[in-house]
């Protein structure tokens, strides 16, 4: 075989590959960096804000769920204020929930085709508790499991233990 069929027979490879991967990247999973303290200690359960050192987890975000979520599910989104930023939360709130809301004194109720998320560390967590309920639609997949750093490879667990239809946040 000559040096020229050998590089495009490999160029062929590697671009079918690509295509590939890109393809499956786009429509049903991919991974991702999970930055900053909100999520702690399910996420970056070692992060130190105090020198500014942290190890990121990676996760694998599976998009084909777009339509079947339940309270405990960890959540990509974009953000309502800036569509170019994506957040990660979980869902405490479905639609048609009640959340009560200790710190102002009130309740809310879930529209139709919103959901309510919180950060796991509630201390340095911006979620709906700062901008109320986000619509489904800004939802771009659910996080299903760890997969890096090597330690922390696994599962991610719904944590949601409430029976009642009413949360507090």
């Amino acid at each position: 075989m000559s040096p020229q069929n050998f590089l495009l027979d490999a160029a062929k490879k590697y671009f079918t590959a690509g295509i590939v991967g890109l393809t499956i990247s786009d429509r049903y999973a991919r991974f991702t960096a999970v930055r900053g303290p909100s999520m702690s200690p399910t996420f970056n359960p070692h992060s130190n804000s105090s020198t500014g050192f942290s190890f990121d987890d990676y996760v694998l975000v599976e998009k084909f769920c777009l339509d079947k979520f339940s309270r405990g599910d960890v959540v990509i989104f974009r953000s309502p204020s800036d569509y170019k930023k994506k957040n990660i939360k979980r869902i405490v709130g479905l639609p048609g929930d009640w959340i009560d809301l200790p710190s102002l004194d009130e309740t809310v109720r879930i529209p139709e085709g919103h959901c309510w998320v919180v950060g796991d560390n509630s201390a340095c967590s911006l979620d709906s508790r700062s901008f109320g309920p986000i619509p489904l639609g800004l939802v771009c997949g659910r996080v299903t499991h760890i997969i890096w750093p090597p330690h922390r490879i696994g599962g991610v667990t719904n944590a949601f233990a409430s029976s009642g239809e009413r949360t507090s946040c």
